[in-house]
């Protein structure tokens, strides 16, 4: 028989792990750039883009007669996924790390 207090007390430490993984979340800083620089996508954990720098010579040149404004579009859709990548990849070396090398389908 399951004692009901044993499970108020996983409920407590789950609910704790959680507040822990949203709080490194928060406090996770990752960075991508594509097209060699150019553009750079700055994410937290939580995947909130935080901020998005784009050289001056990556604008400069859409300034021509045929503005390849498409390709500016694809280095920043580019530099936020690479970002968003990395977002997971730090998410799960943190869940990981908590859970001890637990393997828990979905979350390793």
């Amino acid at each position: 028989m399951v004692n009901p207090l044993k499970i108020s007390e996983m409920i407590s430490q789950a609910s704790q792990m959680q507040e822990e993984v949203q709080r490194k979340l928060s406090e996770t800083v990752v960075e991508a750039s594509s097209g060699g620089g150019a553009v750079t996508a700055t994410m937290n954990g939580k995947k909130q883009l935080l901020k998005l720098h784009i050289d001056p010579s990556a604008v400069a040149g859409l300034s021509g007669s045929q503005p390849d404004v498409e390709m500016l579009e694809d280095l920043v859709v580019a530099a936020v996924n690479e970002a968003g990548r990395k977002a997971d990849e730090a998410l799960q070396s943190s869940v990981q790390g908590m859970l001890g090398g637990l393997k828990i389908p979905g979350l390793t």
